[in-house]
This record gives structure tokens, C-alpha cells and sequence, in this order.
């Protein structure tokens, strides 16, 4: 799936950097496509987490 995904990314900025004015665009676009990956993967590691904690909140709540 890495692999995949390294090697379209590749393609796409060997591509793109022929042309040098969508080049902005491209590296802001990289960007992007970073962050919500590592937004997403974060998100999803402490997914478990929140939800334990949430648990234990509603039952704090409700035996008070």
C-alpha cells in the first residue's frame, strides 16, 4: 500500500515538475495530502483511547 501510494506521488511530482508553474500548487497540495495522512493516523491510534475515556466519564456521571 506504501509502495503504491510512494510511487504515485512520484509519478505525479516527476510529472508536475516539467511543468514549473503548477509547481506551487503541487507542493501545497503535497502538504495537504500529508497532514490529513498523519491527521487521519492519529486520530485512529487514539481513537481506543478517547473512547475508554468517554466510557469512564458517562459512568462517573451516572453513579453521582
Amino acid at each position: 500500500m506504501w509502495n503504491d501510494l510512494k510511487r504515485r506521488v512520484h509519478g505525479l511530482v516527476t510529472a508536475l515538475v516539467v511543468h514549473e508553474e503548477g509547481q506551487g500548487l503541487v507542493e501545497y497540495s503535497l502538504i495537504l495530502a500529508l497532514v490529513s495522512i498523519a491527521t487521519i493516523a492519529a486520530l485512529t491510534a487514539v481513537a481506543g483511547g478517547i473512547g475508554g475515556v468517554l466510557t469512564t466519564v458517562t459512568t462517573a456521571l451516572e453513579t453521582a
